[in-house]
């Protein structure tokens, strides 16, 4: 968002102001990259003019994602992390669930089951892993409430 009055907006955009709108009103410039189609030569999305009321209401500075644009991320295929994280290289990935011949799992009451009811195979379900600071795998991570409140999550390569 850059900051802009309606009435340098209108001029950017080569429109007359109409006569029951103030010039002054502050606002900004926003520019969407995620949909429409681009609407001037100098941006490469699509552009619109927002009073700064309502952009300040609606729209809140962060470091980052949140929690809940994470967990979006990883249902696209990628890896995140914290930027509060203390270890380096540590990072959160989705691990597809996944179905095992009943045969497969080595022991304990899945196996039991699946063995009295006749069962071939044994579901995994999707779940969350770590990569933690001395390189090892944590299987099915879980958040603290601490990492759900968070805005400094971000995609890593």
């Amino acid at each position: 968002m850059q900051p802009m009055t309606r009435g340098e907006y209108n001029d950017f955009r080569g429109w007359l102001l109409p006569a029951d709108e103030n010039p002054e009103d502050e606002g900004y410039l926003v520019e969407y990259l995620d949909g429409g189609a681009p609407n001037t030569p100098h941006y490469a999305g699509y552009v619109s003019w927002s009073p700064k009321a309502q952009a300040d209401a609606a729209y809140r500075p962060t470091s980052g994602m949140s929690f809940g644009l994470a967990i979006e991320a990883l249902k696209k295929g990628a890896r995140v992390a914290r930027a509060g994280w203390n270890g380096k290289g540590m990072w959160l990935a989705l691990t597809p669930g996944s179905v095992i011949p009943f045969e497969a799992a080595r022991s304990g009451a899945c196996k039991a089951q699946a063995e009295a009811e006749g069962v071939a195979s044994i579901t995994i379900l999707s779940h969350i892993d770590m990569c933690a600071a001395d390189g090892s795998i944590v299987i099915g991570w879980l958040a603290s409430q601490t990492d759900m409140l968070a805005d400094d999550w971000a995609i890593v390569e």
